[in-house]
């Protein structure tokens, strides 16, 4: 009997100590929880707005099982709340980061918060003139390369967070990452919707502090886009539209199929061309364009040989390129960079439109205004909508 009353001894003991095991688990679970902030289109970002912090959780892109890196963000004027989950502790508004890309600086600046860049990297591609002239005039560091920046300046600035754009094993930075200081991995690029992409500016809003324009400007992002979006699709009437953006709806009726599209040049002795689930590659579909490889799975680039892309697009309708060069293209001049070019249709059409990104802001304005793109995108396959509007990335090429 007293053997019998050692052992449901022993049972109640783990009974009461897997009881109160249960219970701390669920409570550190539930410190953790909170009110979802509200992502629709974004699927590498989740936020969840807690008592006291906001967590950040971005996934890892190359590896759909894994987590990329979690922030806690935490207001600089309060307390650190006690049981934070793990996470880089992001002390919030930050009023003195590192950014490194151009297209983040464009984003900052947008939403009121340009101030709080201190730092900057790869300067040469970044095209604010105020940020130019604040680097030459010593206001913010030009901390050199984004490949190798210098870690002395870094270190020289604490600043309180470096916001850079990650790549596939990309590690832990380094020197750079053993500074202590918060590393925001931008994955933004790595989305596969444009949309989802530019939804992302919740976070750099937040990181900021400016939460309400952030909010605010994404709305009307989404608004316009969806709107394009159902225009060129043929589902939108026009008196939904504004007056400058009413289209002609018998110029989409007139076609019942949508023009075919190629996109690019080749670089060297390869020609990548967007994947079918790319930001660009969905927004090409979007926009009422058959893109000869939508079917394609990729949602980044696709190396390609030049035979092949010839294979698939030498007969699609029409060729968008982008190049970067102080003097705009001309039909001269792609024949000469490489004769096979000349036998494609749209090329003997003189249906190739040019964005030069050495005279506009493509890649400073595109990934968090994709509504800008999408709508030079609509007017260049369906050249008869959206009459009066100037595109504002792409022309023609001149037959020159």
């Amino acid at each position: 009997m007293k053997r019998l009353g050692d052992k449901i001894w022993i049972l109640c003991v783990l009974a009461l100590a897997l009881s109160v095991g249960a219970c701390t688990n669920k409570n550190e679970k539930a410190e953790a929880d909170g009110a979802s902030i509200e992502m629709k289109y974004a699927d590498l970002l989740k936020m969840t707005e807690c008592e006291g912090y906001v967590y950040a959780e971005v996934s890892d892109p190359w590896d759909s099982a894994r987590i990329l890196h979690s922030y806690v963000l935490v207001d600089k004027n309060a307390e650190l709340p006690s049981n934070l989950p793990k996470g880089d502790v992001v002390r919030v508004p930050i009023s003195n980061a590192v950014v490194y890309t151009s297209v983040h600086c464009g984003l900052i600046h947008q939403l009121g918060a340009y101030d709080c860049i201190k730092g900057v990297c790869d300067l040469k591609y970044i095209k604010l003139e105020q940020l130019q002239i604040d680097c030459k005039t010593g206001k913010v560091k030009n901390l050199g390369e984004g490949t190798n920046p210098s870690i002395e300046g870094v270190i020289d600035m604490q600043p309180d967070a470096v916001l850079l754009s990650p790549f596939q094993n990309s590690g832990t930075y380094g020197k750079l990452g053993k500074l202590g200081i918060p590393i925001i991995e931008c994955a933004d690029y790595m989305e596969t919707s444009a949309l989802g992409r530019a939804e992302w500016m919740k976070f750099y809003g937040l990181l900021v502090g400016r939460t309400m324009e952030a909010d605010t400007t994404f709305a009307g992002i989404e608004k316009r886009y969806n709107e394009l979006k159902a225009m060129a699709s043929g589902k939108l009437s026009r008196s939904a539209l504004n007056e400058s953006e009413k289209l002609s709806r018998s110029a989409l009726n007139e076609s019942e199929k949508n023009p075919t599209v190629i996109t690019d040049l080749k670089f060297g002795s390869t020609w990548y061309v967007p994947g079918g689930q790319s930001t660009i590659g969905r927004l090409l579909a979007d926009a009422g364009g058959d893109y000869v490889f939508a079917n394609t799975q990729e949602s980044g680039s696709i190396p390609l040989d030049p035979e092949v892309v010839f294979d698939k697009a030498i007969d699609a309708d029409i060729w968008v390129v982008k190049y970067n060069q102080a003097t705009d293209k001309t039909y001269t001049e792609i024949e000469q960079e490489y004769a096979n070019y000349a036998n494609m249709a749209a090329f003997k059409n003189h249906n190739i439109y040019g964005c030069n990104t050495g005279k506009t802001q493509f890649y400073e304005e595109t990934p968090f205004h994709p509504d800008l793109l999408l709508k030079d995108y609509i007017k260049i396959f369906h050249p008869e909508s959206l009459p009066g509007y100037e595109m504002r990335y792409y022309k023609k090429i001149s037959n020159e």
